[in-house]
């Protein structure tokens, strides 16, 4: 454990017994300073962070110019071969114009046996093993029409396919060294993603109660839903009068309950908590009164409109755009350009930060090994983009980075630099570590140029030409 943390009204010895380590503590109530806002941030007024699904840097930029993409020969080769157990030879990767991509299983065993020890070697084996199990109880699911010994985790796409998302790197940032905050999954992504921490907790209502939970946060005994009783983002937005929403996309959800590859369809809206939209189920939630702020995204496009977006806004798509199998890219490039261009179009325009992001590599390739900052994470490379009037053209951000940087910035723009953090927030949870307080994270605030004179919108059309069929 790398950092020592000190719960407020708990003593020295009370504190070592529940975290389980010994160290020297600071006293209790001791405030730790808030880190001094970087220069120009505060020209951001409303950061919106959109959130996609399932594919990793190689798979949609391993071939863009200058980023850290597949390695290659002194000829100009790609220099990747991955055993492929059912043909007992190695695929290359390879230019997929296919519309439909299946991927493989993005569990935390999954990360665990394709990273392989850092031989990156285990993607197309646990495709072939996972296709082959679901295919078994789903014979109809579209992923099934693919061959079981040919999986396309070793595919990628690139300008032709996918040019919305090109632009959007052409024209703002890129960033290649951006990985999930954990190695597993969407729901501990998405709890990452408001909170910082995946977790279990064993008594309702009761912070300390929770323990670490990479792959399976579940319900305290004798509840029939999620209590997540630790601390989330929402407490200290609420508790410093940042407003914020959560903007649901009514449909499905984007992934499965499960966390399997191939499953039934399961309803979801902004009145309905689920793995994409957990904030209903936080405790910190529910105490502050804010559930309305999980909201339907109609309200997006009528706040964007008339400049009316909260401080903080993050967006949770419906399966059909979410990219998530059977979700088709095509789909999904649509509706993230058309959230970008309603920010765009609206009067805010000139004090917004779009973060965008994909949950996790969805089983796909990625030649980047994660660096390991505590049991947790980090997982596998996702693409991520910034997007706003004063990021830098052109610019690719080569900081290691996580989604921790998103709520990073968010602590440093609205918060005074406060983070969640035991010690410091008011409201003690045994989490492992401060996650923004991170020694290898970057900042997101060398991705912007204050000094710049805002730049214009890029109004891209949701639908244009692909080679994707």
């Amino acid at each position: 454990m790398r950092k020592s943390l000190v719960f407020v009204a708990l003593t020295a010895a009370a504190i070592a017994a529940i975290v389980g380590f010994s160290a020297k503590l600071t006293p209790a109530g001791t405030q730790r300073k808030p880190a001094r806002a970087p220069a120009g941030i505060h020209q951001i007024k409303h950061v919106v962070v959109i959130m996609q699904e399932n594919r990793s840097f190689d798979h949609y930029f391993g071939t863009y110019p200058g980023a850290d993409g597949f390695p290659r020969s002194a000829n100009g080769e790609l220099a990747v071969c991955v055993p492929d157990p059912a043909k007992g030879a190695c695929q290359r990767p390879y230019h997929d114009t296919r519309d439909l991509n299946s991927g493989g299983p993005h569990g935390e065993a999954n990360a665990i046996a394709d990273l392989n020890g850092g031989q990156l070697n285990g993607f197309i084996a646990e495709a072939e093993l996972a296709r082959h199990k679901g295919c078994k109880k789903n014979p109809n699911d579209p992923i099934c029409s693919q061959r079981p010994t040919s999986p396309d985790v070793m595919g990628y796409h690139d300008g032709s396919d996918i040019p919305n998302y090109w632009a959007y790197a052409r024209n703002f940032v890129l960033q290649d060294h951006m990985f999930e905050p954990n190695a597993s999954w969407s729901l501990p992504a998405h709890l990452f993603m408001v909170s910082e921490w995946s977790a279990r907790c064993s008594r309702a209502g009761d912070p300390m109660s929770c323990v670490n939970a990479l792959q399976n946060p579940a319900s305290p005994k004798g509840l029939g839903t999620p209590d997540y009783a630790w601390t989330d983002l929402t407490y200290l937005l609420h508790a410093h009068h940042v407003s914020w929403r959560y903007y649901v996309f009514s449909g499905t959800e984007p992934d499965c309950e499960n966390d399997a590859m191939i499953c039934e369809s399961v309803q979801q809206g902004a009145t309905t908590p689920g793995i994409w939209n957990p904030l209903p189920y936080f405790d910190t939630v529910k105490q502050d009164g804010e559930r309305q702020n999980v909201t339907s995204l109609s309200k997006y496009f009528q706040a964007a409109k008339v400049g009316a977006l909260p401080a903080v806004s993050w967006i949770d798509p419906t399966g059909s755009v979410s990219e998530h199998p059977p979700g088709l890219v095509t789909a999904g490039q649509a509706y993230v350009t058309r959230l970008v261009n309603a920010a765009m179009r609206g009067p805010a325009w000139k004090s917004t930060a779009i973060f965008l992001a994909w949950d996790d590599w969805g089983g796909f390739y990625d030649h980047v090994s994660p660096p390991s900052v505590d049991q947790n994470g980090y997982g596998f490379r996702v693409p991520a983009m910034v997007i706003s009037p004063y990021a830098r053209k052109g610019f690719i951000d080569h900081q290691t980075l996580s989604f921790d940087a998103y709520v990073k910035f968010i602590e440093d723009d609205f918060l005074g630099g406060r983070r969640i953090d035991p010690r410091t927030d008011g409201r003690p949870d045994p989490r492992p570590d401060i996650r923004e307080e991170e020694p290898i994270l970057g900042t997101l605030v060398r991705d912007f140029n204050f000094r710049q004179k805002p730049r214009p919108p890029l109004v891209l059309d949701p639908r244009p030409r692909t080679d994707l069929h």
